[in-house]
């Protein structure tokens, strides 16, 4: 009797423990992965930029999965947010301190980056375009662009001295904060 409870008990632990170790063994890391960028620009007011980031993974992005002329969220999933820690200034529009999402314009030419007062929205709608409203957007910057010194990958944010770059495959986003 006692080798029958043991059996059956050893039988059931078995069946747990292959039942959890088969859900993480197929758990898959996210496509576009949360990140973070963060710095101090040449005023000494901190930066912070919170993102997914997309890969390339063998497609055009540029005009084609992020389309030219229509607002893309600057990121995947979530709209993208900055927050900075002081006032700034953004190529000479005054950003308080404070939370605010940023949304991307690319054109063939170059790429406006759009700053919005609101906070925490998805990326997208339900009809697949932009969360980005009109109403609590505050401006919008025509940024210069260039093409990369290098193939990236995945989309990433970097801030320097002079502000912050959006770079993703062949091209670099520069966004001018003092």
């Amino acid at each position: 009797m006692k080798k029958t409870i043991f059996m059956k008990s050893l039988i059931l632990m078995l069946s747990v423990v292959c039942f959890l170790t088969t859900g993480i063994a197929q758990t898959k890391a996210p496509l576009s992965p949360a990140a973070t960028a963060t710095g101090t620009i040449k005023s000494g007011a901190n930066l912070k930029i919170s993102y997914s980031s997309p890969s390339v993974r063998g497609r055009k992005i540029w005009g084609d999965l992020v389309p030219f002329d229509k607002v893309w969220r600057a990121g995947a999933n979530a709209a993208t947010q900055i927050e900075t820690d002081k006032d700034v200034t953004v190529d000479g529009h005054a950003l308080a301190k404070g939370k605010y999402s940023i949304y991307a314009l690319p054109t063939q030419k170059d790429c406006s980056i759009i700053f919005s007062a609101q906070t925490g929205q998805s990326g997208l709608n339900s009809d697949g375009t932009t969360s980005l409203d009109l109403k609590k957007e505050l401006f919008r910057v025509a940024c210069k662009t260039m093409k990369s010194s290098a193939m990236n990958e995945k989309l990433t944010y970097t801030i320097n001295d002079k502000g912050f770059v959006l770079s993703w495959e062949n091209l670099d986003v520069i966004v001018p904060v003092k």
